[in-house]
């Protein structure tokens, strides 16, 4: 399988925003996109001519980036997206946000995608009662994911409380940080991310 190996604050300074993928060390003043926000590379401070195309390339793999999901499984949610009823951009947005590796960075179990995706992977979690390792599973209303007792003294997992109270939880999720597990109350809703995300253009530019 495909797997980036380079600096993934190189991938901040590249779409030029702050995609928060070292989770908290992009809140001190230890983010290497706030003592340097522009490109990486030789040429990187360079004034660049955009062109519609690259405008849209760029927002494509910013949220792709955000989410860490690989070209082909992007394309995949988008073509699942273009064929469902309702708004492509949304739906498509939707499919990520309902990730199961999602979900327990946005429960506060994880201070990062990335490490959500290793701990789930190590089947530290179960999902309505029974051990998952697939990162990629798709949660649907009334699942509850949670961790078993013989793996709550992770120390990673010991700081969820504290992860939900700087982040907060999204409005279609329910975090028990004391319980240490979490239910899905609803779909996902556009405004549920407040990420700045222009998913039109993504739309856009898989439509040419």
């Amino acid at each position: 399988m495909a797997k980036y190996t380079e600096a993934k604050c190189r991938m901040c300074r590249r779409e030029g925003t702050k995609l928060f993928l070292k989770g908290d060390r992009c809140f001190t003043d230890k983010c290497a996109y706030d003592r340097r926000p522009y490109a990486p590379g030789q040429h990187g401070r360079a004034r660049k001519k955009t062109s519609d195309y690259a405008v849209q390339l760029r927002e494509k793999q910013k949220v792709r980036r955000v989410y860490g999901v690989l070209e082909k499984q992007f394309h995949g949610y988008f073509v699942k997206a273009d064929k469902a009823r309702g708004v492509t951009g949304a739906i498509l947005l939707s499919y990520l946000e309902r990730r199961l590796d999602n979900v327990v960075y946005r429960l506060g179990f994880a201070n990062s995608r990335n490490q959500a995706r290793q701990l789930v992977r190590h089947g530290i979690f179960t999902l309505n009662g029974r051990k998952v390792t697939i990162p990629s599973l798709q949660v649907r209303v009334g699942d509850e994911v949670a961790v078993p007792e013989k793996n709550r003294k992770i120390p990673v997992l010991a700081e969820a409380r504290e992860a939900i109270a700087r982040r907060g939880c999204p409005a279609w999720l329910e975090a028990d940080a004391a319980a240490f597990k979490g239910a899905v109350k609803a779909l996902p809703q556009r405004d549920d991310i407040q990420f700045p995300i222009n998913e039109h253009m993504i739309v856009e530019l898989y439509s040419k």
